[in-house]
Formats: C-alpha cells, structure tokens, sequence
C-alpha cells in the first residue's frame, strides 16, 4: 500500500472557503484537514477541491457515531469518482463524555471500518484519530495510518515506533503568530479548554509525562507550551519540523486566529517551513 502523499505540511481548522483553500493551495500547503465532525454527505468537499489543482482534503475528523458509514462510504466514492485520489477520509470514535453509547474505542472502530470494507472504501485513503497505542496499532493494520491531535514531537516518536516505517502519521499542532508568551498562552488555553475535560486527551498527556497539576485547568505553561508552537515564524517552523525529525510524513498545522486572518498567517509561516508556492 502507498502512503497517501499530502506534502510535508498542511492547514488544519473548523472549514475554508474554495478561495482560501485555493490560496492555501498556492502557498505551497499539500492539504487542508476540516475538523469537528462533519456529517456524512461531505458536500463541502468538491467545492474545495474545484477549486484546487493538487490540493488534498482530509477529514479530521468523521465521528463514527454521529456519521454512520454507509453514508459516509457513499460521499467517499462521490468523491474518489470526481476527485480521484485527492480526498482522504479520517475517521475517529470522538470523547466518552459527549456519547452514550459510546464503547470500547477499539470494538466501535473495527465494526465501523468492517462496514468501511464492506463499502469499498480503500484502507490506503482512511486514516484514524489515535493516540493510545492500542488505537495506534489498529491505524496501521486497517487504515493508511493515524492522525493524531494535540500532541507533542515526543508523542509522534512514540507513535512511529507503534505503527512502523509504512504507515502514514500526521499530528495535528497548534501555532500562535506572537512573540509575546503571555498573549500565545492566553490563546493556547482558550483553545485547550474544552479538552482538559475529556478523559482521553488527559490520559495520554499523562502517559507524556505531565502531571495532575499540569492539567488542572486552566493548564500549566508547560502543558500549553507542548501543544502550542508560538515565538518567532522561524522558531515555530522549527517547532513543527520536530514532528517531521520524530518520523511524522505530513504536519496539519492549526493557526489559532480567525478566518479572516488564516491565509495571511499560513502565508507569514510558508517561507520558514521551506514550502514553494505555486501561485
């Protein structure tokens, strides 16, 4: 099986209009990931993707109980039809707190992608939410490799290790263009709140090595300045290649500003981050 192919970096967010994702595209980014959990028809990919001449769009990610798979393999071959090979579907189990019926993540994951199998989506064009090693291991047995969120460069060395030289990582990591720390963690803990709620972001920021009292929230400053690359653009580009040095094949990066400010702050990074633009 290939590793999918979406460039050294990406830009991760909630959505981007066709335009941004075409100058994004020009910058010199191979892809743009939309997070939250999208529902199954997927009709905002095309869009982008018409938009675009190489640019790749991933899923980070589909929430396997709010998007149930045989409407989401039909939007995956209304795509792969259109688009071929320019879509990537990531999939994940989301959070205990937020689903009743939520289940062991490894049986809930399996079923799912059984019916993924069933519906001809290609295990080389899916890629699972992971950070738990068992999770890690799946994502290279049944999928083209994992995307991890908020994460550090030490957690993506851990991870290679798990899944092997042929599968696909890609952690996701949060950026603040200031110089300031003070401002960059403000930001950075607005961000992170919600997910020092939830056990298994928690659980595996503890298996890295942080404390009790580093997750208490609001999160200490060692906490935030793992998971949040701010300083110069240079200092940050160097942040984000620590994943690519610890055996990452692609970085979403998650500039944490408004919509209006994405395309000129992915623009400030892609010099430092050695991309070519194509515009």
């Amino acid at each position: 099986m290939t590793k999918p192919d979406l460039g050294r970096f990406g830009s991760f967010g909630r959505g981007v209009t066709p335009q941004q994702a075409a100058e994004i595209e020009a910058l010199g980014y191979g892809a743009v990931w939309v997070g939250g959990s999208p529902p199954a028809e997927l009709d905002w990919v095309e869009p982008i993707l018409a938009a675009t001449r190489t640019l790749q769009v991933a899923t980070g990610i589909v929430n396997i109980w709010t998007a149930a798979a045989g409407p989401v393999a039909e939007s995956f071959h209304r795509i792969e039809s259109a688009y071929p090979g320019r879509f990537l579907l990531g999939i994940g189990v989301g959070h205990r707190e937020a689903h009743q019926e939520y289940r062991k993540p490894i049986e809930a994951l399996n079923e799912y992608l059984d019916k993924l199998d069933e519906y001809g989506v290609p295990r080389g064009r899916r890629v699972i939410a992971a950070l738990g090693p068992k999770v890690l291991q799946l994502s290279a047995r049944r999928a083209a490799g994992a995307h991890p969120y908020l994460t550090t460069p030490e957690h993506t060395a851990r991870a290679r290790e798990l899944i092997g030289p042929e599968a696909f990582l890609a952690p996701e990591h949060k950026v603040v263009l200031t110089t300031d720390p003070d401002k960059a963690r403000a930001v950075g803990r607005e961000a992170l709140a919600i997910y020092l709620n939830l056990s298994n972001y928690l659980n595996n920021w503890k298996r890295l090595g942080f404390s009790d009292q580093d997750l208490a929230k609001p999160g200490s400053d060692r906490v935030v300045d793992a998971v949040v690359a701010y300083g110069t653009v240079d200092a940050i580009a160097a942040r984000l290649a620590e994943h690519l040095d610890a055996g990452a094949d692609h970085v979403p990066v998650q500039v944490l500003t408004g919509p209006d400010a994405l395309v000129p702050a992915l623009a400030e990074l892609a010099g430092p981050l050695g991309l070519t633009g194509k515009g």
